[in-house]
């Protein structure tokens, strides 16, 4: 019976031992469960701040990528803004340039037609003068009167071969001046191109007519007493004559 009651508490004993045993291992499992899922927690958490770490990283280097490109596309209008505004200021100064030269081409050519008109002017005056003079000497004495017409006939030879002169040299250089300008006239109008055509047209006749003007030579005829005389303006009506007058046509 004795034998019976130990074995009893034996096995209980061993039951107990068992289930503390059970409880010791449920407990360590417990905890290696509430501890890894704590490491989990961890790791998520982490991994959770990386990621948020990482995205306010990329969001953070996208908007300086983003300024930066936006500051290189401002800076890059604000020099091709410049750089239009000294093209245009460039394309004003030498457009007012041209516009210059224009006018004062046509201020020249204007100068030189009012030249021309009083040189005409001057010529008919000297003209009328010479003749009227002659006349009147003529009665006077032949020999002072063909000895002065010689020299104002030489006078005004040599005064109209220098103005001649100055004329053609003017023309040419004021076509030379054309043709030049016509070369740089890239960025001229039609109109603007045509006037300097027709302002380069109008100099090269000037030239012309003022070097086939300076061709011609002034006709001097002898008279009775063989001392040359220039060739006398013809008049609308003959003068009155003294009988051996030898300014006198007929003679």
């Amino acid at each position: 019976m004795a034998d019976k009651d130990e074995s009893s508490v034996l096995l209980s004993l061993n039951e107990l031992m068992g289930l503390e045993e059970d409880r010791i291992a449920d407990e360590r499992k417990s905890r290696a469960e509430l501890e890894a899922a704590e490491r989990a927690r961890l790791e998520a958490e982490a991994a959770a701040k990386r990621a948020q770490e990482e995205s306010r990283l990329a969001q953070a280097e996208e908007a300086r990528r983003v300024e930066e490109l936006r500051r290189r596309e401002e800076e890059a209008r604000v020099e091709a803004a410049a750089q239009g505004e000294i093209e245009k200021a460039k394309a004003e100064v030498e457009h007012k340039a041209r516009m210059e030269q224009l006018a004062q081409a046509q201020q020249h050519e204007q100068s030189l037609a009012a030249l021309k008109q009083d040189q005409g002017k001057k010529k008919l005056k000297m003209a009328v003068i010479a003749t009227v003079s002659v006349l009147v000497l003529g009665g006077i004495g032949g020999v002072m009167a063909y000895n002065s017409s010689i020299e104002q006939a030489e006078r005004e030879k040599a005064a109209l071969q220098a103005e001649r002169q100055v004329q053609i040299e003017e023309a040419e250089k004021n076509m030379r001046r054309l043709e030049a300008m016509l070369k740089d006239a890239e960025s001229m109008g039609a109109s603007q191109k045509e006037a300097l055509q027709a302002e380069l047209q109008k100099a090269r006749q000037e030239a012309e007519d003022a070097k086939s003007e300076d061709g011609k030579k002034p006709t001097v005829r002898t008279g009775g007493g063989g001392a040359p005389r220039p060739k006398p303006t013809p008049k609308p009506s003959s003068p009155s004559c003294s009988p051996g007058d030898p300014m006198c046509g007929g003679l």
